[in-house]
């Protein structure tokens, strides 16, 4: 009797716990009952359950929740035309959030977000085409993007039949195609190329200006230096010979001394010289014997 108390006891709260269900704060709920949803009264409109405790019936309803949070769709980047017939890559999200339970569950067949976003990501892409398609990318690159959004956020605000309200469209990053941005690549590297080889051309020239101004001013200076020089020397011959000349005056056997002083010093300067000459010659004239002291 006792096991048969426990096995209704278990019965009891298992129909209870089938027959109750609790929709949180950030959810909806939708029963549906043998494969159709349940409706409001005698409308058409399906019946929305709100956050709270709510009965069903036991393994013949099923409840279907949806989350009403504010959800982000965060697709890949898709290829845009612009009134000047030229391609743009632009990356997008888009923030939104369930307005309309019963109309967003028989719109996306059961309450599906994939399906649901896929055809949100269509709606978006064909208000950013229209906007981009009727700007240039000057235009939507350098002041009309927030233009571009707000208009594109507006179109949808007047598409409602997905149940969906569209809380804000933003466009993260605006790029060239590939094969664009190689092209454009190449073609300032060809321009920088070609101000490097101007630059450096200039420079070229510069430099030989330089190095003819240099090799002028020193060419100038080395013959300065050689007229100085030879004037020096000039001048230091002059006042040799006049010396010579004085002394030769006053004493002329001093003066055939002192050549002949010179005459030794020049014979061996190197130290390796050698001279083969009589003792009579005139050379060793000073010193063969001493002189007798002259006097003037």
């Amino acid at each position: 009797m006792k096991n048969y108390i426990l096995i209704g006891l278990a019965a009891v709260g298992l129909l209870v716990s089938s027959s109750i269900f609790v929709i949180d704060e950030s959810q909806r709920g939708i029963v549906v009952q043998f494969g159709k949803v349940i409706r409001e009264g005698d409308n058409d409109i399906p019946k929305v359950y709100e956050p709270g405790l709510h009965w069903k019936w036991p393994f013949i309803d099923d409840v279907r929740k949806l989350d009403a949070r504010i959800q982000t769709l965060d697709g890949q980047a898709d290829r845009f035309v612009t009134s000047e017939k030229k391609d743009l890559i632009i990356d997008s999200y888009v923030k939104w959030r369930i307005e309309d339970f019963a109309k967003f569950y028989l719109a996306t067949g059961g309450g599906s977000r994939a399906q649901a976003e896929s055809l949100l990501k269509r709606k978006i892409n064909n208000g950013l085409r229209s906007e981009i398609g009727s700007r240039t990318i000057k235009d939507i690159v350098s002041g009309e993007r927030t233009e571009v959004m707000e208009d594109a956020l507006r179109q949808m605000a007047r598409s409602s039949e997905l149940g969906i309200k569209v809380v804000d469209v933003r466009i993260k990053q605006i790029n060239l195609p590939l094969e664009v941005s190689n092209s454009i690549y190449q073609r300032m590297r060809a321009e920088r190329n070609s101000v490097a080889r101007e630059h450096r051309s200039q420079g070229r020239e510069k430099a030989e200006i330089l190095r003819a101004n240099i090799d002028r001013r020193v060419t100038v200076m080395l013959a300065e230096a050689q007229r100085k020089s030879r004037q020096a020397k000039g001048e230091g011959d002059a006042e040799a010979a006049r010396i010579y000349a004085e002394t030769y005056k006053q004493n002329p056997e001093l003066f055939s001394f002192l050549r002949s002083l010179d005459a030794y010093k020049n014979s061996f300067k190197s130290g390796k010289d050698y001279m083969v000459l009589s003792t009579d010659n005139e050379f060793f004239k000073y010193l063969k014997s001493p002189q007798q002291p002259m006097t003037k």
